[in-house]
């Protein structure tokens, strides 16, 4: 990816998650200064092992509900990257309190925080659940329905916190309506895995992946380096219109939860032929689960200069061969 953010001391918070950490890497290869404000809540110490010798990089362990920590962070920091979140909707669904604190309470600290700071740009992850129960498609950034999970609604609340703290104390915030975003290192363990690292697991271990509902279900699923690029130019980006915007971040194109396994499964059967006769199984739809989600992209390309360089199906074999990579002692 050409570079876009240089010579720039750089906030990742959340930076040991799977986007977090992707961000770090592309941005000190470009010799920028990076601090990473991490809990290990989600995230993983692993994914930072291959920056503690970096002299441009410096790690906080703590939380973002703390104040004074989110202030330590952004003391002469040029951009803030907003990753940190307790992400899932299932986990939104079973423990809304800390979902709130962390997304709600923790984001409103760093905000706060970076006001302080003077920071030049503070750029958030947002997220395609915004929209609710809107079924309207391609999804438009001003058409938003009511949210359908706690985890929802949470970022949809961190949009108006970042609106409010423009108008009221003039921080440059850029939001980002991530979709469904793949890739490297992100985690394929646990309840709360996504569904590319969680049927690529199944299928290494030659077991048949559980599909919630009959697999109709849709998303637009990007892969990460799109993101990095999206959030590089976020942070940067001259036109006075982008200031308060939030943008859709995705490909634009759908694929549902069928011709998903299909494809991870042709992937993987690439290293190991017998994936290729593993089916998946079906089980009941999750709750608080969005139907389809499909983004119109046009308001990135226009305010961000963003444009996705990575399609679905070059993403997706990248990330089976790491994976086959990192965990073939699994089969």
């Amino acid at each position: 990816m050409t570079s876009i953010i240089k010579n720039s001391r750089v906030l990742v918070t959340g930076g040991a998650g799977f986007i977090g950490s992707n961000l770090i890497e592309s941005l000190l290869k470009d010799e920028n200064q990076v601090i990473c404000l991490d809990n290990f809540i989600t995230g993983k110490r692993d994914n930072l092992a291959g920056f503690k010798d970096n002299k441009n990089f410096t790690f906080i362990e703590g939380d973002i509900r703390d104040r004074d920590l989110c202030s330590k962070a952004c003391d002469g920091v040029d951009y803030v990257l907003h990753q940190a979140a307790l992400g899932s909707v299932p986990r939104s669904i079973k423990d809304p309190v800390t979902t709130n604190e962390i997304n709600v309470g923790g984001f409103v600290n760093m905000l706060w925080a970076a006001v302080e700071a003077k920071v030049k740009r503070f750029v958030y992850a947002s997220s395609s659940s915004v929209y609710g129960d809107s079924p309207n498609l391609p999804k438009v950034e001003h058409d938003t329905g009511k949210p359908l999970s706690p985890y929802a609604l949470t970022k949809s609340i961190n949009e108006q916190y970042a609106a409010i703290f423009s108008k009221s104390y003039g921080l440059e915030t850029v939001g980002l309506r991530y979709f469904n975003v793949f890739g490297p290192r992100q985690d394929p363990y646990g309840a709360y895995a996504a569904v590319i690292p969680k049927f690529v697991l199944s299928l290494m271990r030659h077991e048949s992946p559980l599909i919630n509902g009959d697999g109709s279900f849709s998303r637009d699923f990007i892969y990460v380096t799109n993101v990095i690029q999206a959030n590089q130019k976020a942070a940067v980006a001259e036109n006075v219109e982008t200031v308060n915007t939030v943008c859709n971040i995705a490909c634009g194109g759908r694929v549902d939860l069928n011709e998903l396994f299909e494809a991870i499964r042709k992937e993987l059967s690439r290293f190991d032929h017998n994936i290729g006769t593993i089916e998946a199984e079906y089980g009941p739809m999750r709750n608080g689960d969005i139907p389809h989600s499909l983004a119109d992209i046009s308001l990135a390309r226009e305010m961000l200069g963003y444009d996705p360089q990575i399609q679905f199906r070059e993403g997706l074999a990248a990330c089976a061969e790491w994976y086959w990579n990192n965990y073939k002692e699994l089969v």
